[in-house]
């Protein structure tokens, strides 16, 4: 499993010109599944984005997480994060799992981040043409991949 997290001031994704979520000051999380991820995975990275200390405490250090500033998280699949660009210009999505393997690991992986901030999320809808935007504050831009937790 894969992610980019973004630190935002304001996020949204419009699919077919209706906004479906927006949150304020918080993080967007782009989220990749491949065909190996499991529940372990999962439970991994959710810990991992609470926790992740990237907002300001008051001497301005990045001392604080997204639960301890009580911000918001919008989630929003993304296959393309496991594009491989290796061979020729166009990329490969290989790696990225099927929909009857990835659906049921995303809605998993929104419910057990819903459970570990302790509120409601924002999410895209999977599979959707989506527009998201996003004000990121800092710019503060992570990437983690489960499979490289070392």
């Amino acid at each position: 499993m894969r992610v980019v997290i973004q630190r935002t001031a304001h996020a949204s994704v419009t699919i077919e010109g209706r906004q479906k979520s927006a949150i304020g000051k918080g993080l967007l999380v782009l989220v990749g599944i491949e065909e190996s991820d499991s529940r372990e995975d999962i439970d991994w990275l959710c810990k991992k984005i609470v926790n992740l200390r990237i907002f300001d405490d008051e001497n301005g250090v990045m001392n604080r997480s997204v639960t301890d500033i009580e911000g918001d998280i919008l989630v929003v699949s993304q296959f393309t994060l496991h594009a491989s660009t290796k061979k020729g210009n166009r990329p490969s999505y290989i790696r990225a799992a099927r929909p009857e393997i990835s659906i049921p690991l995303y809605e998993e992986f929104c419910s057990t981040l819903r459970q570990a901030i302790g509120k409601e999320i924002g999410t895209g809808e999977f599979g959707a043409d989506m527009k998201v935007e996003l004000l990121n504050d800092g710019p503060v831009t992570i990437c983690m991949d489960t499979k490289n937790k070392e």
